[in-house]
């Protein structure tokens, strides 16, 4: 079985990379000028596989600020906004789908 570095990756609409701050588990997302952002807003969004791999690349390049770094699908809003494309995405930026007792 191949890595999940190694396998082809396939990229069908929006996508981000993300991760987690290394100083705090927070969730980031990559923007320009190799930097990371907890706000999906200023996230880099690209829409082809080369342009997905190359900008994973230069994440994992450098594991220093953020680390775990993955290929996320993302929605753009009518309004323009960016949003997390699945579930997955969805509960690590706003937590659980369900209030916890307190």
């Amino acid at each position: 079985m191949a890595s999940p570095q190694q396998q082809k990756l396939k990229v069908h609409g929006p996508v981000a990379v993300t991760a987690n701050r290394l100083t705090d588990g927070a969730v980031v997302w990559r923007t320009r000028g190799d930097g990371w952002s907890a706000d999906l807003a200023d996230a880099i969004i690209v829409t082809t596989a080369d342009d997905a791999i190359a900008l994973l690349a230069a994440a994992q390049k450098r594991d220093i600020d953020a680390v775990g770094a993955y290929v996320a699908p993302v929605v753009i809003e009518a309004d323009g906004s960016v949003a997390p494309g699945n579930l997955r995405e969805r509960i690590r930026v706003a937590g659980p789908t369900f209030e916890l007792p307190h």
